[in-house]
């Protein structure tokens, strides 16, 4: 039996769509942050029958035993007690499975001794949940082809450049479309998604050039393009996907207010309402008293950058 503890990433390139295959790789590269506060704790045991329990609850996760049984195929794990729980809102555009299975994948490798390295961890966790890799990984991290393969990689801890996340947490309830569903649906349907695609490498490298100078306003200009294009493809798609509410467009200009203002902040939507503003240490008590008088914002979470999914003591 062990226990894993991961956090969610925030995108700041993203990605929107899978390639062609049945092995959960994405068409494009991405980059994400890592955040702290925000966790997913999964505990991994040996059991007769599988179950799967999701914040206290007995659940049936067709996704979860899907992969299960993948990586029972691979090496002999059998039968398993897979308990989770997060501290924030599941399946609301948090990222709630990206942190879900870096930490099962976590807890798997070390229940079962396998030994497996970090690229290899994140491949596993890929499998899972495609930005499930970036979880693995602490402070900024790739997702990109490596080798032949898509693998997570750190490129910046978070002691080289610390970064605040004030997360805006607009509902409280779960998405209507999971992000699978969506990018097929986007794929198959929006008129904008080949330029999309086509448009992502040219982002992730010049995102990957402003980490390497700490470049803030280049990095606030490229995540705010990729989070506009990304949901353009989401709108265009057929049925729309429209994860935004009227509290995610108020936050988004407050955040351009703000910015207005003078503060360093820029903001970026994963496929959900929630909105998340990326700023400087020194801003970020400001930067959250400001978000949290946006009416209709429930509540918001300061968060730094965090670690890498981790095995953490048993209760």
């Amino acid at each position: 039996m062990a226990q894993a503890r991961a956090h969610p990433n925030i995108a700041l390139v993203k990605y929107w769509g899978k390639a062609p295959g049945s092995d959960n790789k994405p068409a494009s590269p991405s980059i994400s942050l890592t955040i702290d506060e925000l966790e997913t704790v999964t505990r991994v045991s040996a059991a007769k029958k599988e179950t799967i329990r999701l914040n206290g609850k007995l659940v049936q996760d067709k996704k979860i035993s899907n992969f299960l049984r993948l990586f029972d195929e691979a090496f002999g794990t059998g039968p398993l007690n897979i308990e989770s729980s997060n501290n924030f809102p599941t399946g609301s555009g948090l990222a709630s499975s990206a942190s879900g299975f870096a930490a099962l994948v976590t807890a798997l490798n070390e229940t079962f001794e396998l030994g497996l390295d970090l690229p290899e961890r994140s491949i596993w966790a890929r499998r899972g949940s495609g930005s499930a890799a970036r979880s693995m990984c602490s402070g900024i991290a790739t997702l990109e082809e490596v080798s032949g393969d898509w693998q997570a990689r750190e490129i910046s801890a978070p002691s080289r450049w610390p970064l605040s996340v004030v997360v805006a947490i607009t509902t409280e309830d779960r998405k209507s479309v999971s992000s699978s569903v969506g990018m097929e649906r986007s794929r198959s349907t929006s008129p904008f998604y080949k330029a999309w695609i086509a448009n992502a490498t040219k982002e992730f490298d010049t995102c990957k050039a402003a980490i390497k100078n700490k470049d803030f306003q280049q990095l606030g200009m490229i995540t705010e393009s990729s989070c506009l294009q990304m949901h353009a493809v989401m709108m265009s798609s057929y049925p729309a996907l429209i994860y935004w509410n009227e509290v995610t467009v108020n936050c988004i200009r407050a955040v351009r207010e703000m910015r207005s203002q003078g503060l360093d902040v820029f903001f970026s939507i994963d496929a959900g309402p929630q909105i998340k503003a990326i700023c400087l240490p020194e801003g970020s008590s400001k930067v959250e008293s400001l978000l949290r008088n946006v009416k209709g914002v429930k509540r918001t979470i300061n968060c730094g950058l965090g670690l890498g999914a981790h095995t953490v003591t048993n209760d």
